[in-house]
């Protein structure tokens, strides 16, 4: 389906063309300006937002680009590693919340890692901080010290100095300082909780509105200590829907769906199959037949509208099979992934809820 008109690969591009980098082109047509703030606000998708206007007055009230999307999966890591890279997923081969390794029937947790995995060698490319960096900007990321030297990190903001701040608090200190040591500075920062609060109690849940009404006040004042001249654009890495507790569609009930079924990957709402040898298109079909409606099913090379061009390189990180959850739907598979079912909020697949990202200008 085709729900907008920018990529979250597109961000930190279009910042630094609005900062006049060399190299670089604001097709977003962002403020310019020669200091930016980037902050992320993991979960606070577009339509959650327009939604709970009345919990953020601040950031409701702020000029919006429209039709910006977070990658497929619609998921942190992968999010990140686009926004942080400039690339599609099937460029820089970050394929899930879990991806198979390739030559392995075992997967990596890309927000956890794996310590035998070299973060440089899984994706190579450099990323648009350095990018940026190397025509004399001065560049910061801004983030929770216990990130520093986490895989996701090293994968799409290495290379760049890191400030560790705990605390709203300590960010807005962090940025502050990192803003004010150039005339041309751009800073990087993120905020967890609402995503948080999605995850364990559900979007439109008390802790969730209590989240986000923080989060706005939190903002605001930051674009009130920023200096008049430096720009403050908030983005998301994804939106969220909430799944029903009641009647989970769990694979551990399903056996037949693991026929010809080597490995299970990626999240409840979008699910890596990877498939014995020639047994792709009947893994498929078996999918469709018994899910019906509630998923869009591809094969690999039928997916890269969602992925983009699928680079040899990482095409074995992608599974054979595609299984998209739609409207309130996910599949689970409690033997592997045994946590999820303790989640009432999730995000991966390709609905609109989950992928409509805001990119908003404070100046």
């Amino acid at each position: 389906m085709t729900l907008g008109r920018f990529g979250i690969h597109e961000v930190l591009s279009s910042v630094a063309g609005a900062m006049a980098v060399p190299g670089f082109d604001d097709v977003m047509g962002l403020p310019a300006a020669e200091r930016y703030v980037v902050l992320v606000v993991d979960g606070m998708g577009r339509e959650l937002l327009d939604e709970h206007a009345d919990l953020a007055p601040f950031l409701s009230g702020l000029t919006g680009v429209e039709g910006v999307l977070s990658p497929v999966p619609s998921t942190t890591s992968v999010s990140l590693t686009s926004l942080g890279t400039g690339l599609r997923p099937g460029t820089h081969g970050m394929a899930g919340y879990t991806c198979r390794i390739p030559g392995t029937n075992r997967f990596l947790n890309t927000l956890s890692w794996d310590d035998s995995i070299d973060p440089e060698q899984w994706q190579p490319h450099r990323n648009l901080l350095q990018r940026v960096a190397d025509e004399q900007v001065s560049v910061t990321v801004v983030n929770d010290p216990r990130f520093e030297h986490s895989g996701l990190t090293r994968c799409s903001q290495r290379g760049v100095p890191f400030a560790g701040a705990s605390h709203p608090w300590d960010r807005l200190a962090a940025v502050l300082e990192a803003v004010e040591r150039r005339d041309r500075s751009l800073v990087y920062a993120y905020e967890p909780s609402l995503d948080h609060h999605g995850h364990g109690h559900g979007v439109d849940s008390t802790e969730w509105r209590e989240a986000l009404s923080t989060i706005d006040r939190d903002i605001a004042d930051l674009r009130a200590a920023l200096p008049p001249d430096v720009a403050l654009l908030v983005t998301a890495d994804h939106g969220m829907v909430d799944v029903p507790v009641d009647d989970r569609f769990d694979l551990a009930d399903h056996p037949e769906l693991r026929e010809d079924v080597v490995l299970v990957a990626g999240e409840a709402r979008l699910r890596h199959l990877h498939t014995r040898t020639g047994a792709e298109e009947a893994v498929a079909e078996r999918w469709r037949a018994a899910l019906g409606d509630r998923v869009e099913v591809r094969l690999r090379d039928e997916a890269e509208e969602w992925f983009g061009p699928l680079d040899p390189a990482v095409r074995g990180r992608f599974g054979d099979v595609v299984v998209a959850s739609l409207d309130d739907f996910a599949v689970f598979a409690s033997d592997a992934f045994s946590i999820e079912l303790l989640l009432r909020g999730f995000h991966g697949s390709i609905t609109p809820r989950e992928r409509r990202i805001p990119v908003l200008a404070a100046v």
